[in-house]
This record gives structure tokens, C-alpha cells and sequence, in this order.
């Protein structure tokens, strides 16, 4: 039922945003914002951030891929300001390059020995041979943005 709620935003935004797949914008996160999925701050933590960014300029910062992939199965859980036929970029940030890419089309490693703020993660990787060079070091299985299910972002708790 999650994943059906996630594929279901991800169709949506796809179809509200044209484009969107390409776009990789994510505004800085000031020193107030904070995760809406666990509360904490994320700007002390610019090598995982991750956004859902809104139309009107608004976006909702993450202390990691993880916690996007949460918001994302049910974002009227945690804020009632924006919906998601608003948003027009889902942006996670890239392990080796530290820069903003589309989580859409990212490549997500699960299951390694690297640790992010809220400790496992869902680690986000711009190309199938920097994934594959990440698993060689690290461990772990790649995925897709799609095939990132609300039971496996939940083991990483």
C-alpha cells in the first residue's frame, strides 16, 4: 500500500512537473530548517541533504535520503502547507560529487556500511559505475527510486 502511495506522488509529480526528471535545484537550507519526518536540523548535514521543492519556492528539507523516501509515503503526516501536485523537484544529494541531483533518476545503495546522520541510509549515486564502484567499497544492492519500497527504507531504522 506505501509503495502505491509513492508511486502514485512520483506519477504525479512527473506529470505536473514536465521536466522534472532533468532538474537537479535545490535552494540551500537555512539555519532554522528542519527534517518535518524526525525534526532535526539539516543544515550541519549538506553531504545528505535531500528536498521536496514547491512551486512557489518552498521547500521541505531531509536529513537524508531516508527520511525523503518516508515523507514521500505519506506527506500529509507531516505538513499540511503544500500538496504534492506542487512540487516540482524531489533532490537528493550525490555521495561522491557532494551536489544536487534529481532523486528521480539517482541510483540509491542500501544495505552499506556507511551511516548518515540518523544512521542507515539509503545512499544516492548519479550512475550505474559509481553505484557499482560504491558497492565494491561499501556493500549493499543498488535501486531505483522506484524500487524503493516503504519496507525497506522501515530496516533501516
Amino acid at each position: 500500500m506505501r509503495r502505491a502511495a509513492t508511486l502514485l506522488l512520483a506519477a504525479m509529480l512527473l506529470t505536473a512537473s514536465p521536466g522534472l526528471a532533468g532538474e537537479a535545484v535545490m535552494p540551500p537550507p537555512g539555519d532554522r530548517d528542519k527534517c518535518p519526518v524526525c525534526g532535526m536540523f539539516v543544515k550541519p548535514y549538506p553531504e545528505w541533504t535531500a528536498a521536496v521543492v514547491y512551486r512557489d519556492g518552498h521547500a521541505h528539507y531531509f536529513d537524508g535520503a531516508k527520511d525523503l523516501f518516508k515523507f514521500l509515503q505519506g506527506p500529509q503526516q507531516f505538513v499540511a502547507t503544500h500538496r504534492p501536485d506542487e512540487v516540482t523537484a524531489l533532490v537528493v544529494t550525490e555521495y561522491y560529487a557532494l551536489t544536487p541531483i534529481d532523486a528521480q533518476a539517482a541510483l540509491f545503495v542500501i544495505g552499506s556500511d556507511v551511516l548518515g546522520p540518523m544512521g542507515r541510509e539509503l545512499i544516492p549515486l548519479a550512475t550505474a559505475a559509481d553505484a557499482a564502484e560504491f558497492v565494491k567499497d561499501h556493500g549493499g544492492r543498488v535501486l531505483t527510486f522506484d524500487a524503493v519500497t516503504a519496507a525497506q527504507v522501515k530496516e533501516l531504522e
